[in-house]
């Protein structure tokens, strides 16, 4: 039997958490013996977590990286503390308009001496979200491996410091052929490290889902209803679903409604751009939920308007209840769905959304094969893990 562990960070609402339950769902624990180390146990997917891997004791100091500087100060994480300062400061420095990625990496690396080790050893360790500097500087392991759920294609980052980092590791695994490529174009001396499998569904907890009694404005709703599941951030694009929106209004739609199930670090300006624009009636957050799917199930219509992803679990949940959906021409798209089949493909932009809206809303048809399509697919993936077994 082989030792593993599995480490996160949380169990916060979000569509990687799901899909590392969904993997803990249906993992061989017969020939694996797992641990799965979370540096925060918070959250509310905490309940839904299975019984057969060991949750090993949470660790103070991992558990600040989710803390303010003030806060690490206040407990007497000095050390810890000026680490997070200086990542702080180097990534100010940075032109992107994400570099909390920068500033994640150089918040490990300063704060890496003051970490404690993991005491056990492990035939396998599995780092499931980055930044992998845990399992990769603090885990003595036969086997390391590294999942990827991003276009890293699309984020800035210290390159030198990613390859140190990804060489620690024997195999990367990337959530879609798309997001491997995209991985491959940006660090090519890995290409012989990637491999891909897929998040892993489960369509019969889904619908079962889908089918719980909860408090849901959507229902009583005449509208043509359109649906987002996604944090509140630069990445999935919901200020370009407003503006989409406002474009919708302004051309005379005037019965379409957008709900937003998700919370995140952009709801403040998000909310300004719905007050600017008179929407607050149209354009509705409907913050976390820990079952999205009675709001997929009600919904006439999903929509990903994200900047970029590596492969996104809820339009394969949006699949799964047989709904048209519509995603943004982000790079790994394609790997997505299939164009015209079973979802459409706009344009990566704000007309571009409200183009591919206008063209699902006003054609029924459209939107009753794409539905169907889906209806008729078999989203059953737990195959995927062999994959991971072999190696394992």
């Amino acid at each position: 039997m082989k030792n593993v562990l599995i480490t996160s960070f949380d169990m916060e609402v979000g569509g990687v958490e799901r899909s590392l339950i969904s993997m803990l769902d249906h993992f061989d624990y017969i020939n694996h013996q797992v641990d799965l180390m979370l540096c925060s146990h918070t959250g509310d997917f905490m309940k839904l977590l299975p019984k057969q891997p060991t949750l090993l004791k949470e660790s103070s100091p991992y558990k600040t990286f989710r803390m303010s500087i003030s806060q690490i100060f206040k407990k007497g994480n000095f050390p810890i503390g000026i680490g997070r300062l200086l990542a702080k400061y180097r990534a100010s420095h940075s032109h992107s308009l994400e570099n909390g990625y920068k500033q994640m990496q150089y918040m490990w690396k300063y704060t890496l001496p003051f970490l404690p080790k993991i005491e056990k050893k492990y035939d396998v360790a599995i780092s499931y979200l980055w930044p992998h500097y845990l399992v990769a500087e603090k885990v003595e392991a036969d086997t390391k491996i590294a999942w990827i759920h991003t276009d890293y294609s699309t984020v800035e980052t210290d390159i030198e410091m990613d390859l140190a980092l990804w060489n620690k590791f024997d195999s990367i695994i990337a959530v879609s052929e798309e997001c491997k490529k995209a991985f491959i174009r940006k660090y090519p001396p890995l290409l012989r490290k990637v491999s891909v499998v897929e998040n892993i569904t489960s369509p019969d907890l889904i619908k079962s889902l889908a089918d719980e009694d909860v408090e849901n404005p959507m229902t009583n709703d005449s509208r043509f209803k359109l649906l987002t599941v996604s944090r509140l951030s630069h990445a999935k694009g919901i200020d370009q679903a407003v503006e989409a929106l406002k474009i919708l209004k302004d051309k005379g739609y005037q019965d379409i409604a957008w709900y937003v199930v998700g919370y995140g670090g952009d709801e403040t300006k998000i909310k300004k751009l719905i007050s600017e624009y008179g929407l607050e009636n149209e354009f509705i957050l409907l913050g976390k939920k820990i079952n999205p799917y009675p709001f997929m199930k009600a919904a006439d219509l999903y929509v990903q308007p994200s900047r970029y992803e590596g492969k996104a679990v809820t339009v394969g949940e949006a699949q799964v209840l047989a709904k048209p959906v519509l995603i943004t021409n982000y790079p790994t798209a394609p790997s997505q769905i299939t164009d015209g089949i079973d979802g459409i493909i706009c344009d990566l932009s704000i007309k571009g959304i409200a183009d591919g809206i206008v063209e699902l809303y006003t054609d029924s048809t459209l939107r009753s094969q794409l539905a169907y399509n889906c209806s008729l697919s078999n989203y059953h993936n737990h195959h995927e893990l062999k994959k991971l077994y072999q190696l394992v």
